[in-house]
C-alpha cells in the first residue's frame, strides 16, 4: 500500500541518499591518512530528484509519459577543488564531519516526513 503513495516514494529515497552519502563520507573519514586519496561525494539529493520552476515531469507509473521512478542511484565522484597535503590526500576531516552531520539531517527530516505523512493516512482513515 505504502509503494504506491509518492510521499512515502520520496521519503523512502531520501533516507535512502542521505544514507549512501553518510557511507561515502566515512569512506573519507578511514582514509583521511591514506596518500593519494581523493576525497568523494554524492551529488545532492534535489539535483537527482530536480527541484525548481525548470523541474521535469516525473512518471507515476512503468509506461507514464515513457518512463518510471525508479530507485535512487548514487552518483559518486571525485570532489575537487579541495587542498590537498603533501602526501596527496584531499580529505579534511573538519569539511568531512560537517557533511555527515548534514547527511544525517536529511536522513531525520526524511523520517520525520515519512512519520507525519503516516499520522495524516492514519487520520484519514480513522485510526489512531
Amino acid at each position: 500500500m505504502f509503494d504506491t503513495l509518492q510521499i512515502f516514494r520520496m521519503a523512502h529515497a531520501m533516507a535512502q541518499h542521505a544514507g549512501a552519502r553518510q557511507a561515502v563520507l566515512a569512506r573519507n573519514i578511514a582514509n583521511a591518512d591514506t596518500p593519494g586519496y581523493a576525497a568523494r561525494d554524492i551529488a545532492p539529493f534535489t539535483d537527482s530528484v530536480g527541484s525548481g520552476a525548470g523541474q521535469a515531469l516525473k512518471a507515476t507509473r512503468p509506461g507514464h509519459l515513457s518512463g518510471a521512478f525508479g530507485g535512487h542511484a548514487a552518483d559518486i565522484r571525485m570532489r575537487h577543488g579541495g587542498t590537498a597535503d603533501p602526501n596527496g590526500n584531499s580529505v579534511a576531516l573538519e569539511q568531512e564531519m560537517l557533511k555527515a552531520v548534514d547527511a544525517k539531517r536529511q536522513h531525520d527530516r526524511a523520517l520525520a516526513i515519512y512519520k507525519s505523512s503516516l499520522t495524516v493516512l492514519r487520520a484519514a482513515t480513522g485510526r489512531r
